[in-house]
C-alpha cells in the first residue's frame, strides 16, 4: 500500500514535546517509567489495533493507537483508572503530557479506546511477556496460582435473592392486578374526558410494575439456569467419589447426601447491575458483588504468567483453565520449558494451595507438563508441621495421601513454602500499592480484559523496576 493510500491520524511526536518549556525530560529523573514506556511502546506489535481503523475513511483522523496504548498502560502502571482521571491528568501531569502533547483526548475518546481495544491487549500481554523472558525474569522453577475477590462495578444493595424474588413477583402480580381492575371500571369516565383519544394507554403506574416485574422475571430464570447446571456438577462430582469408593473399596461416611435439586436456594442472590457477577464472600467485609480474580505468578521476578476471572466463588475448577493459558501465552511468547542435565524438557513445578486441590485436576496438571504441590487440606497456624513420609506409600494409598506425602518431602517442602511469596505479593502490589480494588467495566468479558490489562501493566512495572529504574546508591 502506497503513503497516499493509508490511514492518517492525528500526529504523535513525543520526541518533540521533550524540547518545550518545562518538559518531561527537564523535570523528570532520566529513568522515569514515562520514558521507559515511550521508548518500549514504539517496538511492540499493534497492528491490531490499527487493522480497527484502516477501513474507516470518515471524520476526523483518530488519535494514534500507539499513542493510546502507551497513555492507558502508563495510566494503570501509575494507579489511574479511570478514564476521566487520566484526561483530567493529561492537563496537570507532566508524565502524562509527555505522551499526549498539546493535542489531548478526552474522557470519552480513552473510555471507548479502552472497551473498543480490550481483545487486543491479548497480543500486547504475550509481547510484555517475551519481553520479561528475554532479560531474564521469567524461568520457571517455580508456578505459583491464586485467586483474589475484587468488587464488580455493582453495589451488592443492587442484589435480590431468590426468595425474596418471590414474594415480590406475587406483590407486583396482585398490584398489577388491582390496578388494571380499577382501570376497567373506570372505563365509561375516562372515554367522556378522553375526547377523541383512544383510551386505552397503558398507564404509568402499572408500566412501571410490569417493567420491574420482567427484570425480576429474568433475574429469576439466571437462577434457575445456575442452579441447574450446578445441580449437574454435583451429580457429576458424586459419580467420581462413588467411583472412586469403588475402586479402593472403602465405605461412605457420615449420612446419605441429599438428593440434588435443581430448585435455587432461597438464599441464592443475582445482581441487577452486574448480572454476570456474583456475590461473593470477601475478606473482613462479608459479602459482595465480586469477581474472582485468577493469576499465575513465575516464582522468579513475579511476572505474571497467565490471568483469568471467573464468576465462581472457589477455585475448584480453576486450575487447569489457567495452566492451559499459562502453556498457550509461553508457546506464544517462544519460552521454552526447563530441562534438566540431559537436555530434556521437565515438568514446571506449580504450587497451589487447598482451594484447588482435587484429584482429577492434579492428573491433568501433570498432562500439561507440571508438576502439582497442591496443599490437600488446610493447615492451623503455629501447628507443627507433619512427619516427613518414611519409606513408600502402600499401593493402595489414594492420589491425595500421595499428594500430601509428596508436600512432606523435603523438596516437596521448599518448593511449596514459596507459593505465598510468590504469588500473593503481586495482588498486595496491585491491589494495595496500586489501589485497584473495583473493576471500571461491566459484563464477565470486559471484566477479565480489564484484569488482563492490570497484569499487563504489573509485568511492564517489573521489567522497568528490574532493568531499567534508576537504582538508588
Amino acid at each position: 500500500m502506497d503513503d497516499a493510500a493509508r490511514k492518517t491520524y492525528r500526529p504523535w511526536e513525543p520526541q518533540r514535546y521533550a524540547h518545550q518549556a518545562h518538559t518531561a525530560a527537564a523535570k523528570l529523573p532520566e529513568g522515569d517509567l514515562v520514558f521507559f514506556l515511550l521508548d518500549t511502546v514504539p517496538q511492540l506489535d499493534l497492528s491490531r489495533f490499527y487493522g480497527y481503523y484502516e477501513d474507516e475513511t470518515r471524520g476526523a483522523p483518530p488519535f494514534d493507537p500507539a499513542e493510546m496504548v502507551c497513555l492507558l498502560l502508563y495510566g494503570y502502571c501509575v494507579g489511574v483508572f479511570a478514564s476521566r482521571k487520566i484526561a483530567l491528568a493529561c492537563e496537570r501531569n507532566l508524565a502524562f503530557l509527555a505522551i499526549v502533547g498539546a493535542d489531548r483526548p478526552d474522557f470519552r475518546t480513552i473510555s471507548d479506546f479502552r472497551k473498543i481495544h480490550l481483545d487486543a491487549f491479548v497480543d500486547v500481554f504475550v509481547q510484555v511477556l517475551r519481553l520479561a523472558a528475554t532479560v531474564g525474569l521469567v524461568r520457571l522453577g517455580n508456578l505459583a496460582i491464586d485467586g483474589t475477590k475484587i468488587q464488580g462495578n455493582a453495589s451488592r444493595h443492587k442484589a435480590m435473592s431468590y426468595g425474596y424474588m418471590k414474594k415480590e413477583e406475587q406483590r407486583l402480580r396482585a398490584e398489577i392486578d388491582a390496578l388494571v381492575q380499577h382501570a376497567q371500571g373506570q372505563d365509561a369516565a375516562d372515554d367522556a374526558a378522553l375526547g377523541s383519544r383512544r383510551g386505552d394507554e397503558l398507564p404509568e403506574e402499572l408500566r412501571r410494575r410490569q417493567d420491574r416485574l420482567a427484570v425480576i422475571q429474568a433475574a429469576k430464570q439466571r437462577l434457575e439456569e445456575q442452579a441447574r447446571a450446578e445441580a449437574e456438577a454435583e451429580r457429576q462430582r458424586r459419580q467420581e467419589a462413588e467411583a472412586e469408593r469403588q475402586r479402593t473399596g472403602k465405605k461412605r461416611r457420615g449420612k446419605e447426601p441429599a438428593p440434588v435439586t435443581e430448585t435455587p436456594d432461597d438464599k441464592a442472590q443475582t445482581n441487577f447491575t452486574d448480572p454476570e457477577l456474583k456475590i461473593m464472600k470477601t475478606n473482613n467485609k462479608g459479602w459482595d458483588c465480586c469477581g474472582n480474580a485468577q493469576a499465575s505468578v513465575d516464582g522468579t521476578c513475579q511476572i505474571v504468567v497467565s490471568c483469568d476471572v471467573v464468576d465462581a466463588a472457589n477455585d475448584k475448577q480453576q486450575a487447569v483453565p489457567l495452566a492451559q493459558a499459562a502453556r498457550s501465552n509461553l508457546a506464544e511468547a517462544g519460552i521454552a520449558p526447563p530441562t534438566d542435565a540431559t537436555g530434556q524438557a521437565r515438568k514446571i513445578p506449580a504450587t497451589l494451595d487447598n482451594g484447588y486441590y482435587s484429584e482429577t485436576a492434579m492428573q491433568d496438571l501433570e498432562k500439561l507438563g507440571f508438576d502439582p504441590h497442591a496443599a490437600t487440606g488446610r493447615q492451623r497456624h503455629h501447628a507443627p508441621d507433619a512427619a516427613a513420609a518414611v519409606g513408600p506409600l502402600p499401593a493402595e494409598a489414594t492420589a491425595k495421601e500421595k499428594m500430601a506425602a509428596k508436600l512432606r518431602t523435603p523438596q516437596g517442602k521448599a518448593i511449596y513454602a514459596r507459593r505465598k511469596a510468590i504469588v500473593e505479593p503481586v495482588f498486595g502490589q496491585i491491589k494495595g500499592v496500586r489501589g485497584f480494588r473495583r473493576f471500571l467495566l461491566r459484563g464477565l468479558a470486559k471484566v477479565r480484559g480489564e484484569w488482563r490489562l492490570v497484569c499487563l501493566t504489573h509485568n511492564l512495572l517489573k521489567i522497568w523496576r528490574y532493568g531499567c529504574a534508576p537504582s538508588v546508591s
